[in-house]
């Protein structure tokens, strides 16, 4: 049984955490956000790594953790070498699921919904260039439904006006995708809500091609491990960065989500 970290800088990467334990329960889950400094889209690269590397390597030395998910599209795109070059673990990261898309999409049109760091940084077009040559790949940032995410998994209605606004160029005309990458761990949080404003559209995100990452990786840990008495029975917990009168009202939706408890790293 491993000890697995899900790292994001708020509640979207329980989407991952998700994916993962549905194809590996068995083992132990440590859920840590930094709600300190969400959302992670607004802050400076060296604030954004120096964060991460602070946040991670704690968690990785309390809790013995045999392996990270930094189930952050920004963070990925910015901190994984640093948190590489600090690790002796594995560390996964995530990335908008371009390519499945492109394979996917019918009329060749696919939108990609992001944060506005993921969509400027090279690292995104490169992705486009590379698995989704000919298609036609519309790219939007917004840091207001990443905010909206958070709202709705704290028990707050969803703000459909703020939704439509935001996606009202792919509604309709020209520019209408068939095929939507929710490039943001935020945003399957709202694939109900994206699905009554665009019906006809496959929306992807990288859950499944995270956990199947990280089945693979652990796969190869176990052949290593061989031999070695199994642990104690597993465990899901939560940890925050700032455990204040707003993180403590996550409580019950962590609950919900599996995690037993909420405590501050």
């Amino acid at each position: 049984m491993a000890n697995i970290l899900v790292f994001d800088s708020g509640m979207g990467g329980l989407t991952i955490y998700r994916e993962i334990r549905r194809v590996l329960p068995a083992h132990s889950y440590f859920y840590c956000f930094d709600n300190a400094n969400f959302p992670y889209g607004e802050l400076s690269e060296p604030a954004l790594i120096a964060a991460c590397c602070r946040l991670v390597t704690t968690m990785v030395a309390r809790h013995h953790i045999d392996l990270v998910v930094i189930a952050c599209n920004t963070a990925s795109t910015i901190a994984l070498p640093a948190l590489r070059a600090v690790l002796a673990i594995p560390v996964v990261g995530v990335v908008p699921a371009i390519k499945p898309a492109a394979a996917q999409t019918r009329n060749g049109c696919i939108g990609l919904l992001a944060t506005p760091g993921t969509v400027k940084r090279d690292y995104t077009h490169e992705l486009i260039a590379q698995f989704a040559p000919g298609k036609r790949v519309l790219l939007k940032g917004t840091t207001e439904l990443v905010v909206e995410a958070e709202h709705k998994l704290a028990g707050l209605p969803v703000n459909m006006a703020l939704l439509r606004e935001v996606l009202a160029d792919w509604l309709e005309g020209d520019s209408q995708p068939d095929t939507l990458v929710l490039g943001c761990t935020h945003f399957p949080l709202l694939n109900d809500e994206i699905r009554q404003l665009m019906p006809q559209c496959q929306l992807i995100d990288s859950g499944s091609a995270v956990a199947n990452r990280v089945a693979c990786l652990l796969a190869n840990k176990e052949e290593q491990r061989e031999g070695e008495m199994p642990s104690d029975k597993a465990v899901a917990k939560a940890y925050c960065s700032r455990l204040d009168r707003e993180a403590d009202k996550l409580t019950a939706p962590l609950h919900a989500w599996g995690l037993s408890s909420l405590e501050e790293v």
